[in-house]
């Protein structure tokens, strides 16, 4: 099934796993992406900003591609196929099409300035991936430097039939939610997908101004399922009373720079994940910082029993 505006529910930005030595781990691959389905994601996205895909050679990048999307059943698949030219997006795309992904994601090169450059930028791109293929827009001014305001991505959006989903990532960003909804509602905007981002850490407002899900790589992707479900049904209290539960250990996560670090090692202590392990280069967690992810944990669990885990980082 290919991507479509009507997408909805929470796609799991996946980490690429390694071995400690740093070759791909593609059973913990699929341990990955059993995972994801079991928890009630609705897709996973793959070779995204923190999964590692700068590291990675051409033909790796097509063997975890397609390793996970031979393992996603009944999971939808985005590929991340930004890259600094169009030949290597190009090929990447249309191997991951071919393989059945449902869609990719491309991400603007932090040297556009100009709305100008920036519209022309996905325009070129659009073509160099080919007529037909659904892709997500990603808006990441935090990281990638380039601002996109809410009447940019609508020039986007409406420039190309094909761009079904905005992965939001701005800081704050609420308000940019409220207009682009705004725009739909005077008929200025069509249909669109909206996903958000930042580790999860304004989902609760986010579904409130009319997300319509999330796509980010929180270790607990189980509890976003379930305040998007709240949310959707009206539970207000209860979503933000989980949400809140987690919101220290998913702070923690989300600092740069360590946080991949983090959300690896607490996937490795649920089991779901032979290795913490990054690629080289790459940030390592210390032995205090296990400790603080530790005692978080811990905290959480007051509440949410699936973060009670019984792998201590002591006895590895």
């Amino acid at each position: 099934m290919t991507l479509s505006a009507a997408a909805n529910g929470v796609f799991a930005i996946a980490p690429t796993p390694f071995h400690d030595d740093g070759r791909i781990d593609e059973a913990s691959i699929d341990r990955l992406t059993d995972f994801y389905g079991e928890v009630g994601c609705d897709g996973v996205t793959v070779l995204g900003i923190l999964g590692e895909a700068p590291k990675l050679d051409a033909a790796e990048a097509e063997i975890v591609a397609k390793r996970f999307i031979k393992r996603a059943a009944k999971l939808q698949v985005i590929v991340g196929v930004s890259a600094p030219g169009f030949a290597a997006m190009r090929a990447l795309a249309r191997t991951a099409m071919d393989a059945g992904a449902a869609g990719v994601m491309i991400a603007p090169p932090p040297s556009l300035r100009t709305d100008d450059q920036i519209t022309t930028y996905f325009r070129q791109a659009e073509e160099a991936i080919g007529e037909g293929i659904p892709w997500v827009l990603q808006d990441y001014p935090l990281t990638l430097s380039v601002v996109m305001t809410p009447a940019v991505i609508r020039r986007i959006v409406m420039d190309s039939q094909a761009c079904v989903m905005l992965k939001h990532e701005d800081w704050p960003g609420l308000e940019k939610i409220s207009a682009l909804r705004g725009f739909q509602r005077d008929g200025s905007l069509r249909p669109l997908s909206i996903l958000t981002g930042n580790g999860g850490l304004f989902l609760d407002f986010e579904m409130e101004r009319g997300a319509d899900g999330a796509m980010t790589g929180y270790a607990f992707p189980d509890m976003l399922v379930d305040v998007v479900r709240l949310s959707r049904s009206g539970a207000r209290d209860q979503a933000h009373d989980l949400f809140d539960a987690h919101l220290p250990l998913l702070r923690y996560e989300q600092q740069p720079g360590v946080g991949l670090a983090v959300r690896k090692y607490v996937l490795q202590q649920r089991g779901v994940i032979a290795s913490a392990a990054q690629r080289k280069p790459g940030a390592t967690i210390s032995a205090t910082a296990k400790a603080e992810v530790d005692y978080l944990l811990a905290r959480v669990a007051r509440v949410d029993r699936r973060a009670a885990l019984s792998r201590p980082h002591a006895a590895e």
